[in-house]
């Protein structure tokens, strides 16, 4: 019986399914990763993305900061690709419980996933640092300069988790109990390099934990299963 084979075997058995997730989850819907050969921390920028995607910059550059965001971040065509529809339908047929994310893409929800842990937020949440108002991705991504909230005229933030931020703590909460709770715990597409989101796997108690990436990580010794391929070809062997 090869990996993949014994991946679908255990997907059939179980029916408290977790789906732990990273960049390369939505890669295969265009939308870049960051660690990887052509991802984003490998072009070139006057400043490196690390930096311009952190707290104290976007306090002391917002109209950097927007450009490189405005260009690189907001992905607002990219569609679900068949990663993110299978584990929909795994919800759907009652098996999978969450999906925990580190994406800020929006494609989980977009595919029909309703219980979504976004660890580090969402493009699609904007809202002004005033006065709370709602300010859509769109709006963004039209706007210049940094956008200005309709209502008062206050700066508008992102709801996502610039490095030297910290992660939301009922997120955090929500994504460990589903994760103790589990019955096999499906990690794909994360190098399991960025920390406290890393950390999360070891919350998993139960014996089928699998890791599918396409490089080795960090914690591949501790796999019950460890598989080295796309997302996509794997998930896409997946009947629901």
């Amino acid at each position: 019986m090869t990996e993949t084979e014994k991946f679908l075997e255990w997907v059939k058995e179980s029916d408290n399914i977790v789906f732990f997730g990273g960049a390369g989850v939505s890669t295969e819907s265009g939308i870049p990763d960051f660690r990887s050969v052509d991802g984003l921390y490998n072009q070139q920028y006057d400043y490196p993305p690390e930096t311009i995607l952190s707290h104290s910059f976007y306090r002391a550059k917002p109209e950097e900061f927007y450009r490189f965001y405005r260009a690189k971040m907001l992905c607002l065509d990219a569609e679900p690709n068949i990663t993110h529809i299978k584990l929909a339908q795994l919800e759907a047929a009652g098996k999978c419980k969450g999906v925990v994310t580190q994406n800020i893409d929006g494609l989980h929800q977009k595919a029909g996933s309703k219980h979504v842990m976004e660890l580090h937020g969402s493009v699609l949440r904007n809202y002004c640092e005033d006065c709370g108002e709602f300010v859509s991705a769109e709006d963004i991504l039209h706007s210049t300069g940094v956008p200005k909230c309709p209502k008062c005229g206050g700066p508008v933030k992102p709801d996502v988790v610039l490095y030297e931020e910290g992660l939301d703590q009922e997120v955090m909460q929500d994504a460990v109990s589903c994760i103790r709770a589990a019955d096999m715990l499906i990690v794909g597409g994360t190098s399991l390099a960025v920390y406290p989101a890393a950390g999360l796997i070891d919350y998993y108690r139960g014996k089928k934990l699998v890791l599918i990436n396409k490089s080795a990580t960090p914690m591949d010794r501790r796999a019950d299963l460890l598989i080295q391929d796309g997302l996509g070809n794997v998930f896409s062997q997946i009947e629901v």
